[in-house]
């Protein structure tokens, strides 16, 4: 089956053509550049800018593939979560595709679909899994039995992971977006240089749900009182990002073994862009080999947002009998506690 997926939910324009668990093509446009200076995403520069580019993706996404749109079998979106004007613009053109085309259409959940990018790879988790879900706006954990059954274990209180990796950059003043920025600014610590400041646990009091807010303003505090980002050396800098990332990636990592072991499932898969940090790879793959788990994370350019995810997760429900209604549209968030 050749599934067409569509993902628009935030600031990237994706297009991806998969055969089955085969990618054939995948497009990314984003609009990055265009936030930078705002220092976040700006809803409305985002939707206007998949409304310019997205048609430009799918060409590009058919070239690649090397086949055309009658050749499409399944058209499936992101439904969300999501920026609820970026979101519409992806179902509205998958609709349109869909009448066209005459192919059915399916919307599907963008933070399981990063899960699902799992499924595009040589190692694929079996059922049931415990899924970890890292990005700018969600930090989740799943227990998950099927495509269409899954069940919310916890989740951040506050600030997401990714969020706070952005908040930070900006409080050390090394620019937008966080993640990548703290991750190269922590490379560069010197052993010798250790230690900068107390770094607080990133926990919350709760078994299973995360907090990150308390962690960014112990750094915002700590960045005054020394007199702001312009007067710490660049070797403190990376001090306090090494210190934050390591502190994010040990909660992030105990929370994922924990939700296994109260689960009782040996399996566990991770997803999200904050999933592509290198840190965060090797503490939860020193995890899972002290803890007998089997660890599954896809290459970080599956982690980050992209519309093969969306692709394999349709084509999954699909095949579950599962189908849309022409009148599907946006919704923002439906991680809701069973």
């Amino acid at each position: 089956m050749i599934t067409l997926g569509i993902e628009t939910s935030c600031d990237e324009t994706a297009i991806a053509i998969i055969k089955d668990r085969r990618i054939l093509s995948s497009v990314v446009s984003s609009s990055m550049h265009l936030h930078r200076r705002y220092g976040g995403v700006v809803p409305e520069i985002a939707t206007r800018y998949h409304v310019e580019v997205i048609n430009y993706c799918l060409k590009e996404a058919l070239k690649e593939s090397r086949l055309d749109l009658k050749g499409i079998d399944l058209i499936s979106v992101t439904q969300g979560p999501g920026l609820i004007g970026a979101l519409l613009i992806g179902i509205s053109y998958a609709k349109a595709l869909s009448f066209s085309l005459n192919c059915p259409v399916i919307g599907v959940n963008h933070v399981i679909a990063h899960l699902w990018a799992n499924y595009l790879t040589d190692s694929r988790p079996p059922l049931p899994f415990i899924g970890l879900v890292i990005s700018g706006g969600h930090t989740s954990l799943f227990e998950v039995k099927a495509p269409d059954k899954y069940r919310l274990l916890g989740q951040t209180q506050d600030d997401a992971a990714g969020e706070a990796f952005d908040k930070v950059a900006k409080i050390l003043g090394l620019g937008y977006p966080g993640g990548p920025i703290i991750e190269k600014s922590a490379a560069q610590w010197d052993f010798s240089d250790w230690p900068v400041f107390s770094i607080p646990s990133a926990m919350d009091g709760r078994l299973l749900d995360f907090s990150f807010s308390g962690i960014k303003t112990a750094v915002l505090y700590h960045v005054r009182a020394k007199g702001g980002p312009e007067k710490l050396k660049k070797k403190q800098i990376s001090g306090i990002a090494r210190g934050f990332q390591e502190a994010v990636c040990d909660a992030l990592t105990a929370k994922a073994v924990s939700a296994c072991s109260a689960a009782g499932i040996k399996n566990l898969a991770i997803g999200g862009g904050v999933s592509a940090n290198m840190t965060l790879r090797r503490k939860l793959a020193g995890a899972a080999r002290l803890n007998g788990l089997k660890l599954f994370i896809p290459s970080p350019a599956l982690c980050l947002d992209n519309g093969a995810g969306p692709a394999i997760l349709g084509n999954s429900l699909f095949k579950k009998g599962i189908r849309s209604s022409e009148y599907m549209s946006g919704f923002a968030d439906f991680e809701k506690r069973s």
